[in-house]
């Protein structure tokens, strides 16, 4: 018996099942949102004083921080960016 799903590449069989973007966006999401916590456990930031720094609300902060929300701008990821001294690079290929 031979499985359908052995293959050469994981992404194949996403691609098959009509998820690989889904996944590939929602783990990018995960990568950012565990950075920016990292980031500010680092420099002991509380949401509040994130939320200062960016010069937004605290509900962005959690929309920032939650790793299922894919719907966080661009704009937002820099500001978090500059607020925590991090850097942010996004590759195409």
């Amino acid at each position: 018996m031979t499985n359908k799903h052995l293959g050469p590449a994981f992404d194949d069989f996403l691609d098959e099942e009509g998820i690989l973007d889904e996944v590939t966006e929602t783990a990018a999401k995960r990568v950012l949102s565990m950075g920016f916590a990292r980031l500010m456990e680092q420099q002991n930031l509380s949401k509040a004083e994130m939320a200062r720094r960016m010069q937004t609300s605290p509900n962005q902060i959690r929309r920032l921080l939650d790793e299922a929300d894919t719907g966080v701008t661009l704009h937002t990821i820099m500001q978090a960016a500059r607020a925590t001294g991090g850097r942010v690079r996004i590759t195409v290929e």
